[in-house]
């Protein structure tokens, strides 16, 4: 039997769960069939769609053992990040749309507490399962109820700063919470620091080994209070040969593992003897990120998140011209071999952000602190107070995670640390945890940092080349995800003034002023309203933050309307900042702006969000066009 959905199959046993109920109720000689049809299924359709395939590859088995144990809604299930998530969804009664996943008007690529009951956290940063289910604990025992809270965290998320402050508090809050240590030694890429070395200390220690290998037959043959003297024997045998105490048993929560979060039966088992315990208790399982798809296993980092490919062999179309990180990593790295002071710094992202060359190249001076954006910002303040150049790249919807450091410790302190903001603007297909829209808004206020961002490919190398080399105080950079407009960089950067626009082309009715990678649509905007018959000027700012001033408001004197655009919310962006310019030199020249609403930015197509939410020249015609008339 098999059903069909927008032209979409599901297989047999996959077609019947309508939700949790269908899983308990399915006979249990059939859960493993299901397993494969949720990999084969999870495969055939992101194929088309793209999405997180190694990561829900990995937690099949533990997502159906938790749906097969607990009683979801009522239970709570929180996955840090969430976009390990899709098999949670499959399971809740979203199967029939799994194909839709991250294109407009389809799933969302994380958890989404408007899109099912059944997910009670939505997620997309690292770090927030632990609190947030410790905080639902707690409400559950402050409302007299009885539900379980279980929250499913991987290894790297344990090198995230509010994990551990969340660890830190449970044994002190609530005597129920399962917490889930998915390890499978990778967050995007591998994981590094002593929490990984931690990690794997336990799953390769001959003791633990031996325990895990008998657990399976034992924990099936026994139970109750004879589970909890084993747990309690194993304590005793291994707790001093790999630290001098068990980390989480300091942390107050009962360790139970590792076991292998393969082995379906153990994990159903394993859960309902957790059910029952009346302390806090973490769960160590080791999973396999991509099980069941070669491609993913053989490159897991490539995997972790992706457009389309290739079911038979994972193949990925190549681009065409460079991409915006890519051109980062190279020009960085080259930098670095000619100045030794010069170092790279990134939280878990050497693939995303193509530090991955200078880590090829430099490895010394290369460092990836994993998820800790925080720490990642005060590291590199000590390396500028010890003269070095550091280059801190991060994501811009990361990079928000670090603003106190930023305020609090680069600008007050004037430290030379150079912020790289990849995927400024809008994200596209992972949605609004991951548009990159409010870092103007966020850095626009701090004093003494100035803010930049390139029209094209060749200016970006010339930024980058101007942070370099500019040691009186803290620089950023916003650039886009994705490749230019494919102009090639001259071979010699050059150092551009601070605060100093350029003017593209001149006019007497119009002037326009495109921030950044808007410049095309600038371009198209301009010839439209030429054909019109009007005198358009056209401007590159290039700095957010100090703005040219003087040439600004030069021509808000002669023009009859400003046009600001930029791929940033409206509300205290770019364009806010030359209203404000204009508005303290009592200049009344009206201004209309082109950029994104005061609303959270849907998943989808680019040029799809962009068309519905008029980033297009053809809406920004039509507002001047409403302006002057």
């Amino acid at each position: 039997m098999k059903t069909k959905s927008d032209s979409f199959e599901l297989p047999e046993i996959l077609s019947q769960i309508k939700g949790p109920e269908d899983v308990k109720a399915l006979p249990v000689e059939k859960l493993e069939d299901l397993c494969e049809e949720i990999r084969h299924t999870l495969i055939h359709s992101l194929s088309k769609t793209g999405g997180h395939l190694g990561p829900n590859l990995g937690v099949v088995e533990l997502t159906l053992a938790m749906h097969r144990v607990f009683e979801s809604p009522d239970d709570k299930f929180l996955f840090d990040v969430s976009h390990q998530g899709y098999v949670h969804k499959m399971l809740t009664g979203r199967a029939d749309t799994i194909h839709t996943i991250r294109t407009p008007g389809g799933l969302n690529g994380f958890l989404l507490r408007t899109e099912s009951k059944h997910d009670c956290y939505g997620a997309g940063h690292a770090g927030t399962a632990l609190s947030a289910a410790l905080g639902m604990a707690s409400a559950r025992d402050l409302n007299g109820d009885d539900n379980h809270v279980v929250a499913v965290a991987g290894d790297a998320a344990f090198t995230c700063g509010p994990t551990l402050e969340a660890m830190n508090n449970i044994a002190d809050t609530t005597d129920k919470l399962i917490v889930v240590l998915n390890d499978n030694e990778w967050s995007i890429d591998r994981n590094v620091g002593a929490m990984a070395k931690y990690f794997n200390a336990l799953q390769t220690h001959p003791t633990f080994s031996s325990v895990r290998n008998k657990a399976a037959d034992f924990v099936g043959k026994i139970g109750g209070d004879s589970v909890r003297k084993f747990a309690h024997k194993v304590e005793r045998n291994t707790k001093n040969l790999i630290l001098p105490n068990v980390l989480f048993e300091k942390f107050g929560l009962r360790y139970y593992g590792p076991i292998d979060g393969h082995d379906l039966p153990l994990l159903i088992r394993t859960f309902e003897h957790l059910k029952s315990q009346d302390e806090p208790v973490i769960l160590h399982i080791i999973t396999e990120k991509g099980r069941g798809y070669k491609p993913a296993l053989e490159n897991p980092g490539k995997f972790h998140g992706l457009g389309t490919y290739k079911v038979a062999d994972g193949s990925t179309a190549t681009g065409g011209n460079p991409t915006y990180s890519e051109l980062f990593g190279r020009a960085v790295t080259d930098f670095a071999t000619e100045d030794k002071k010069i170092t790279a710094i990134t939280a878990a992202m050497p693939g995303g952000t193509k530090l991955e060359i200078f880590k090829k190249e430099l490895p010394d001076r290369y460092f990836d602190v994993g998820i800790a954006e925080e720490h990642a910002a005060l590291f590199a303040c000590g390396h500028a107070t010890q003269g070095l150049r550091p280059f801190l790249t991060i994501y811009s919807t990361f990079m928000q995670r670090a603003i106190d450091m930023i305020i609090h410790d680069i600008a007050l302190q004037n430290l030379p640390v150079r912020m790289c903001m990849d995927r400024g603007g809008l994200s596209g297909d992972d949605g609004p945890t991951h548009h990159g829209l409010f870092d103007i808004a966020y850095l626009s206020a701090i004093p003494r940092l100035i803010h930049m961002q390139a029209k094209d490919e060749d200016e970006f190398i010339d930024m980058l080349w101007t942070m370099a080399n500019y040691d009186d105080g803290p620089t950023a950079i916003r650039y886009p995800r994705g490749s230019g407009i494919g102009v090639t960089p001259k071979e010699k950067p050059v150092i551009l003034e601070i605060g100093k626009g350029e003017v593209l082309q001149d006019g007497d009715d119009i002037v326009i002023i495109s921030l950044g990678h808007m410049y095309e649509t600038a371009l198209e905007t301009v010839k439209k309203l030429e054909a019109l018959g009007h005198s358009v000027a056209l401007i590159n700012p290039r700095f957010i933050k100090p703005l040219d001033a003087e040439l600004i408001t030069s021509y808000a004197e002669k023009c009859q309307i400003i046009l600001t655009m930029e791929d940033h919310v409206l509300q205290n962006g770019f364009g806010s900042s030359v209203i404000e310019l204009l508005s303290d030199r009592g200049i009344s020249t009206p201004v209309t702006r082109i950029g994104w609403p005061d609303e959270f930015v849907d998943h989808g197509k680019v040029e799809q969000l962009q068309e519905k939410h008029g980033l297009t020249s053809e809406h920004a015609v039509a507002q001047v066009l409403s302006f002057l008339s």
